[in-house]
């Protein structure tokens, strides 16, 4: 238990602090402060003394000097049941501290301005802000200590229950809340600093120590599974990305929803012209590329529509009118995620309120590490964000593809990309038209994507996302009416696979390039 004697507040923050300090105030809590702050309590008709006043020491170096000084630290780090402690106090006429109030310098909002300066950016380093906290922290069983604004109203109601008296939870939960804050804040600084200075990684591969903060968004009813505990966060300080999503409609995103969300928008994002993605259970089950998004939705959809039943749609462009009117006559939907909305195609909905609609204005591809959870650790790798064109491509096989089958070949590499390995995508044009994903054997995900497509596979083409070990799976591409083929070559089988191509008179280009998804 600590009684509220003695209270230091420095805040960049200043939510809520007038109205704190004044019941600080009623409780007749000595306030301590430093610069901007002192002068908006004083301003406000709060008694409140100068920092440097009570050290006897100025602040200097443009204010980079403030608090440090022994008379602060002493006053907080004393333990009041040591008498060692009390005597020194005394013997250098040092008063106790008993609640410190603090928030740091804005460094990662400074870092978030269009054009910022390094110089800016190293001012907003906060040094004694850190330093109070940690020692107010550390003896966290004397000094209350506080760095968000929103415990202001709990610590008030807390002090008028006991009598200007904080009890031991509520201490040791406040201490526990400022070395979150200062671990993260330090994370964002060391971070930038490395990106500023050393670029994405650095001057090695990778970091020999990397640290990512997070804050949680929301809990989520469960899991990937009832039984499983689920929860929603962002990335501290990120902009961009999924944790940006407006929901417009519909009932609370589960976890499965926010992964297969994920899949399709990244999927989306490949394409220019107006596209659309399917998703289920994370894979896409249909694609499509027009020149208009009502014709995109419709490719997709016939793609596989016994899969897309119950699915995510993800459209690369505005919801028009037109498309909405087709999406809302397809069947049962999980979500669906755009840009933007056309004016009335919420209300065209309205009347689906499981449909969950989504507004994800910023379709960039963003450059951030990969990660993936292992027991006891983690794999981080770069995104695989390579792309590919016409000039990359090695033709191989006796016959060469036709302008048109190149342009769909291209089409099904994208979209093989996004698919779980092993990943065969057969393609009409721009269109997905059998999608073969996850299998333990190449010539599966081919016999998949053969059933899907029916009839359509009659012509297509077809894209794989790694090598074939085998012939077995050129084999069954014959059979199924393939005519070209995108793969990325390097099988020691390669000449087999060529020699099979020419066999059934299939053209065939390499990429030199690999998507495998796991």
């Amino acid at each position: 238990m600590v009684k509220i004697k003695r209270a230091l507040i420095s805040v960049s923050d200043k939510t809520g602090i007038l109205d704190f300090a004044k019941e600080l105030q009623k409780f007749g809590v000595e306030i301590l402060s430093t610069g901007g702050t002192a002068k908006l309590l004083r301003e406000s008709n709060i008694p409140v003394t100068e920092v440097s006043a009570y050290t006897g020491f100025p602040e200097m170096l443009d204010g980079r000097v403030k608090t440090l000084h022994p008379k602060i630290h002493a006053g907080l780090l004393a333990l009041r049941d040591n008498a060692e402690h009390m005597r020194t106090l005394k013997e250098h006429n040092i008063g106790l501290i008993d609640m410190v109030v603090v928030n740091l310098y804005p460094f990662e909002k400074t870092t978030q301005k269009p054009g910022v300066e390094i110089d800016e950016v190293i001012e907003n380093i906060d040094i004694g802000g850190p330093s109070m906290l940690r020692s107010a922290s550390k003896n966290h069983q004397d000094v209350a200590v506080i760095c968000n604004p929103g415990r202001y109203h709990q610590i008030i109601e807390e002090l008028k229950k006991n009598k200007g008296v904080l009890p031991e939870d509520i201490l040791r939960d406040l201490a526990i809340e400022v070395f979150a804050v200062t671990s993260h804040y330090d994370n964002a600084i060391h971070n930038y600093l490395r990106n500023h200075f050393l670029g994405y990684r650095g001057n090695e591969n990778f970091p020999a120590e990397i640290n990512f903060s997070f804050e949680k968004i929301q809990d989520l009813r469960y899991g990937e599974n009832p039984h499983q505990k689920g929860a929603f966060y962002k990335e501290k300080g990120k902009t961009e990305g999924l944790t940006n999503l407006k929901q417009l409609q519909g009932k609370e995103l589960s976890f499965n929803n926010i992964l297969d969300l994920n899949a399709a928008v990244e999927l989306v994002k490949e394409f220019q012209n107006p596209a659309v993605v399917i998703v289920k259970h994370n894979n896409p089950c249909g694609v499509a590329q027009a020149k208009s998004l009502d014709k995109a939705f419709l490719g997709a959809w016939k793609c596989d529509p016994l899969s897309a039943f119950g699915g995510i749609v993800a459209l690369n462009k505005k919801l028009d009118l037109k498309t909405a009117k087709l999406i809302a006559k397809s069947g049962f939907l999980e979500c669906i995620i755009a840009p933007a909305f056309e004016k009335g195609v919420v209300n065209l909905f309205q009347d689906k309120k499981n449909l969950r609609l989504l507004e994800l204005s910023n379709l960039a591809m963003i450059n951030e590490p990969d990660l993936k959870r292992v027991s006891g650790g983690l794999l981080i790798q770069d995104k695989d964000l390579a792309t590919l064109d016409l000039n990359n491509l090695k033709v191989v096989t006796k016959i060469k593809p036709t302008k048109s089958q190149l342009e769909s070949l291209i089409f099904a590499w994208k979209v093989a990309k996004h698919v779980k390995s092993n990943a065969i995508i057969l393609s009409c044009g721009t269109k997905a038209a059998g999608i073969g994903a996850g299998q333990m054997s190449r010539v599966d995900s081919v016999i998949i994507a053969k059933r899907k497509a029916g009839k359509l596979s009659r012509n297509s083409c077809l894209a794989s996302d790694a090598f074939f070990p085998k012939a077995d799976a050129i084999k069954e591409a014959a059979r199924a009416g393939i005519k070209a083929i995108i793969q990325p070559g390097g099988s020691i089988s390669d000449e087999e696979i060529i020699k099979a191509c020419d066999k059934y008179k299939i053209a065939m280009v390499t990429t030199g390039i690999r998507h495998f998804k796991h």
